[in-house]
């Protein structure tokens, strides 16, 4: 065989106990599980540490920053070996129309040339530059309205339903698992239940996921995960939902309600899984914050309004009057995470009331500049959910690890800005602050949730198990001293105690040592 990894504690993703053995490789998969030591080109010792499958991130946003920088460093070094990208309506693919208009400040930001329509093509640049995780999407509903309808609030006729149709059939030819909606942003924001329903009946056809972003995760919530349930019964598809939460102060104690109303579902036939992060800061685009209204008719149209004095005038009265029923002083709690412009970097770190402060200026008037000035594409980290309920949602059984974020790396075109630190912390803290030092699961459950759970939801074939003939996607660490070490104020940090990771047979970390292997896959469905 071509690699022997002997002496571990394999924790094989099942949530059987662990058990010590030797682990061989030929090729791409895993050739040898025992207690012999066979012969081997490449042995490695790694007697003291732990040794699962490669770690599934089941929502992630790497459509453009992995066409950027197939490195994926901040990924590797937390041990992740697949993504699961395509998530909260938003995938590389498909791009027509308003839709291919409204990526291409994307594309100029990470310094990427290329241009794609389809999945086969955004898939074969991917397979041309090389990628060093595995690769999987869901099909974006907003690419698909943004393609046929744009960003315009209506009922799309019948020609277009017909469209939508269409190139949602051609999504699954080419190889897209399920498809996702991020119903707080345009366009997304303003479709209904019925057409969300007719998309999600293709990918039953072939036993895909609908996930979402729901339309509400603190005010509305649990009308938000009744019309999942109610698309479920429609479509008779699998529903996921993105990163569960209670958002705001005033919601916090609806999780019980939340997650009984998903376990009655599951108890009543109903198919339901959830992602979450493990930290109690939600982070997204400053601008998803603004009335629904304001994102009618896409950016141009957002922007003229917010230059309107009338108008902002009225969006300001709306923004005031949702932070005070937000409370807990708001403002205070929305940090700016990036901005567009250098001459802005000075605001990220820094919270909207500090901005405002120091501008001599109100905090809704200072969303609307920051948005006004970055054109609709600053970040911001809103500091809104509380431990009890994350730890809640944690441990759900049919709950796994979504770090919500790209792949990055420490160098390069996608090292920039001040990012949510979930991007480079998300797996070493579940397992080491949530698992081992509070003792919420034993290792072997901490690692089913990352590993065989995805696996399973999102249909990736042969992977997420340590087992003979499947996949080598293996993590190696140390299990005593694994966890993260980005912070909010500096999340751009290596976590600690990774020690080897492999993606189809190949090191990708050796040592602790990026390898610089590019030998991820495009995982279709």
């Amino acid at each position: 065989m071509d690699i022997l990894i002997k002496g571990g504690y394999v924790i094989d993703g099942t949530g059987a106990a662990a058990f010590e053995a030797n682990v061989g490789i030929t090729g791409n998969k895993i050739s040898y599980i025992g207690t012999a030591e066979p012969k081997a080109a490449d042995v490695l010792d790694i007697t003291g540490l732990c040794l699962t499958p490669g770690f599934i991130d089941a929502h992630a946003h790497s459509e453009f920053t992995l066409a950027a920088d197939g490195r994926a460093e901040a990924k590797i070094a937390q041990g992740v070996t697949t993504e699961i990208n395509g998530n909260c309506g938003l995938s590389a693919a498909p791009l027509l129309g308003q839709a291919a208009e409204r990526r291409e400040n994307d594309m100029l930001e990470y310094g990427i040339f290329e241009r794609w329509s389809s999945f086969d093509e955004y898939f074969s640049l991917l397979r041309r530059k090389g990628i060093a995780l595995n690769y999987a999407s869901l099909c974006g509903h907003g690419n698909i309205r943004g393609s046929v309808i744009g960003y315009r609030e209506g009922r799309p006729d019948s020609s277009q339903i017909s469209l939508m149709h269409q190139i949602t059939h051609n999504a699954v030819r080419e190889g897209a698992i399920g498809l996702s909606t991020g119903l707080i942003y345009p366009p997304g924001i303003f479709s209904d239940t019925e057409e969300i329903a007719g998309l999600c009946k293709v990918f039953a056809e072939i036993d895909g996921i609908y996930a979402s972003h729901m339309r509400s995760e603190g005010e509305m919530l649990l009308e938000s995960i009744q019309e999942m349930i109610d698309i479920a019964k429609l479509s008779g598809i699998r529903i996921h939902v993105s990163h569960i939460k209670t958002y705001g102060m005033e919601n916090w104690h609806k999780a019980d309600a939340a997650v009984n109303m998903i376990k009655n579902n599951i108890e009543a036939g109903l198919k339901i899984t959830c992602d979450r992060y493990p930290y109690t800061a939600a982070g997204t685009d400053l601008d998803a914050i603004l009335p629904k209204w304001v994102h009618e008719g896409g950016v141009g149209e957002e922007l003229r309004r917010l230059k309107s004095s009338q108008t902002r005038l009225k969006i300001e009265q709306e923004l005031r009057q949702k932070a005070n029923e937000i409370g807990g002083d708001y403002w205070e709690r929305v940090v700016i995470s990036s901005v567009l412009k250098p001459e802005s970097a000075w605001m990220e770190g820094r919270s909207i009331n500090e901005i405002a402060s120091m501008l001599k200026i109100n905090p809704e008037s200072a969303v609307l500049d920051i948005v006004i000035t970055e054109q609709a594409r600053a970040s911001a980290i809103f500091f809104v959910m509380c431990e009890d309920n994350l730890k809640k949602f944690l441990s759900l059984p049919f709950a796994m690890i979504g770090s919500d974020s790209s792949a990055r790396s420490f160098s390069g075109s996608t090292c920039v800005g001040r990012p949510h630190p979930r991007a480079f912390g998300s797996f070493p803290r579940f397992l080491g602050r949530y698992a081992r030092d509070e003792n919420m699961f034993s290792a072997e459950e901490a690692v089913r949730k990352i590993t065989q759970l995805p696996a399973e939801t999102f249909r990736i074939q042969a992977r997420g198990v340590v087992k003979e003939g499947f996949y080598a996607d293996l993590a190696i660490f140390d299990n005593s001293r694994i966890y993260d070490r980005a912070t909010y104020s500096n999340p751009i940090v290596r976590p600690e105690g990774m020690v080897h990771v492999f993606v189809n047979g190949k090191s990708a970390l050796r040592y602790g040592e990026f390898t610089g292997i590019l030998s991820g896959l495009v995982l279709r469905g």
